[in-house]
């Protein structure tokens, strides 16, 4: 692995200049009040534009999931269904609002953000059961994708395999973007990234676990897809930042899906750091990024569509 991408240096210089505190350094309270502040400070109206954005919510057991939907043109093809990171502890609906929008716009298809609840006031499994309410909800006729960046790439995964085990809606392709899927901090890349100058740090993520999964839970494949059966799972596009704490595991994770005959798209940028995806328009990388992805998922989209109904 080897140098950052100087883009990418540079946004994390001018991170690091701001000398804010790591995420394991304050209280949740604090970790979510810096993100606002940060997210505050980025430029307004980022991602391209669609022809229409809906917030509305999804009825669940305890009330109501929140959402929002994007819709590029007059009709959209598919289904989305994206769920944003933070570490399971923070994240909201328009800070992830550029990189839905984009992937509305260049896939055509239907994009459903979902707020789910956060840990460690709804520790595992609450995300997950919203993101699963959300899946049940929404989940037609067209091709269906699950989506989700870090600790969101991990409830995708996880839904992934809920479906599969529970006879759920047919979900057609998995989108995995560096995600977050074992407590083990042993692994090389944490040695390597995990000081806390690469965005996030080996005890920024021993944080974020422990706040969402009990140790009494960490056996559960829905939790740590890392040790699930990975035979069945639909194709997969993993996509992973060379400097990035979490990349062996994403890489473990993909060559146990392979390994388990699920087809996988493996999308690994050597220069990037963790969360380069979601930085629509302010890192040309991000940009690039989504856009092929948003190519592969549209591809995905028509052969599934052109598919006889007894293969799926």
């Amino acid at each position: 692995m080897g140098p950052l991408d100087p883009e990418m240096q540079a946004m994390l210089d001018r991170r690091n200049a701001l000398n804010l505190p790591g995420f394991s350094a304050g209280t949740v309270a604090d970790v979510r009040r810096t993100f606002a502040q940060s997210q505050a400070a980025l430029p307004p109206d980022r991602g391209a534009k669609v022809a229409r954005i809906e917030d509305f919510s999804i009825p669940a057991p305890h009330g109501a999931v929140p959402a929002r939907r994007y819709v590029a043109g007059a009709t959209a093809h598919g289904l989305i269904l994206y769920l944003h990171g933070g570490g399971w502890v923070f994240g909201t609906l328009d800070a992830f609002d550029p990189v839905c929008r984009q992937l509305a716009f260049v896939t055509g298809a239907e994009v459903v953000s979902v707020d789910y609840r956060l840990a460690p006031e709804h520790p595992f499994p609450g995300p997950l059961d919203d993101a699963w309410t959300a899946l049940l909800a929404l989940a037609g006729a067209g091709p269906v994708a699950v989506m989700g960046d870090s600790a969101g790439g991990n409830l995708a995964a996880a839904l992934a395999i809920r479906a599969r085990d529970h006879r759920g809606p047919h979900i057609d392709l998995q989108v995995l973007l560096y995600p977050v899927l074992s407590p083990d901090f042993e692994r090389p890349s944490y040695a390597q990234f995990g000081r806390g100058d690469y965005l996030i740090s080996t005890e920024d993520m021993r944080w974020f676990w422990n706040h969402y999964v009990p140790v009494a839970d960490r056996a559960n494949p829905e939790a740590v897809p890392l040790l699930a059966d990975l035979a069945g799972l639909p194709e997969a596009i993993v996509v992973l930042g060379g400097c990035d704490p979490l990349h062996d595991e994403g890489l473990a994770y993909a060559a146990r899906l392979r390994a388990a005959g699920v087809a996988v798209r493996l999308r690994d940028h050597p220069g990037m750091a963790h969360g380069f995806c979601t930085l629509i328009d302010l890192l040309s990388a991000a940009n690039r990024e989504i856009d092929a992805i948003g190519g592969l998922i549209a591809g995905a989209f028509a052969s599934a569509r052109t598919a006889p109904s007894d293969t799926r």
